[in-house]
């Protein structure tokens, strides 16, 4: 599988995340505690936001490994943003190409995965044909993770990401069970629109990819008053990881199995996610 990072708070310099806590991004592409793979060398992707509130985010993807990749730290090292994702890869069944690499973005929406949809080769052309014939042209690789983008985005992502996000897990789902593909669908999800960070835990067999949110940084300093960086940046200042980036006690909270957080200004929430099928209730 893959693993991945989406920061939202104080601008900090990239770096500051992805190379220099103890279990890093980078570290975790060779070393990997909780994924599947131990080692996440089949490329990676920063997509990051700027100051400039009506740009669209920046990408740069690669497919090399991130841990000897000189272009990652000479970016990471200059690169200052309040929202950003970083993404490692480690192949499905796709390509290894640059097109197939997260972060994923169209217009002002960025979009990152961790998990597969099962048979997708199977799915595949099922799938696809359910994408908006507007937004097709613009899918540039082969991988099920962006065809669920734009899924997602066909479904009404950029005005309700839950509510577009629970109508692609089902379209999955639906879509896999009419191919006898059992458990078909297996994510943790980033999307951000610049402002907002949503971060999904779903699959099918109710097993999901592990995925953790940080804890307040107010609590965070009166539990550790010797970390420097607890006093540069803000109280709403949040990660979102697929593993923890340390083991400073108390720092992170497993993000519930079948739930969703919503990192905004001014408070964050933490709410329940199931796929939305044709005549179900509003979902919890």
């Amino acid at each position: 599988m893959c693993r991945w990072i989406a920061y939202s708070g104080t601008p900090v310099l990239l770096s500051q995340v992805l190379f220099k806590p103890t279990h890093s991004l980078i570290d975790q592409s060779l070393h990997s505690r909780m994924g599947v793979e131990t080692t996440n060398g089949d490329g990676f992707g920063l997509g990051w936001y700027t100051l400039d509130t009506g740009a669209t985010p920046a990408i740069v993807r690669d497919v090399g490994p991130a841990w000897n990749n000189r272009n990652l730290r000479e970016v990471a090292h200059h690169v200052r943003s309040g929202l950003f994702f970083a993404h490692i890869r480690a192949a499905t069944g796709t390509a290894v190409q640059q097109s197939n690499c997260h972060p994923f973005r169209h217009d002002r929406w960025m979009w990152m995965h961790n998990g597969m949809i099962n048979g997708f080769r199977l799915l595949r052309r099922d799938l696809a044909v359910a994408v908006d014939p507007e937004l097709y042209p613009d899918i540039e690789g082969s991988t099920d993770s962006e065809l669920m983008f734009y899924l997602a985005l066909t479904f009404g992502l950029t005005e309700d990401p839950p509510g577009a996000v629970a109508r692609m897990a089902a379209l999955v789902e639906r879509t896999g069970h009419a191919h006898g593909v059992e458990n078909s669908l297996q994510m943790t999800v980033a999307v951000a629109d610049g402002e907002r960070l949503w971060a999904f835990r779903y699959s099918s067999e109710g097993r999901s990819r592990s995925l953790y949110f940080s804890t307040r940084v107010d609590t965070l300093r009166s539990l550790h008053p010797d970390v420097g960086f607890l006093r540069e940046v803000s109280e709403e200042t949040r990660l979102v990881v697929s593993e923890p980036l340390g083991d400073l006690p108390g720092a992170w909270n497993e993000v519930p199995e079948h739930s969703y957080v919503l990192v905004q200004p001014g408070h964050d929430v933490i709410r329940s996610f199931r796929p939305e099928f044709e005549g179900d209730p509003a979902r919890s």
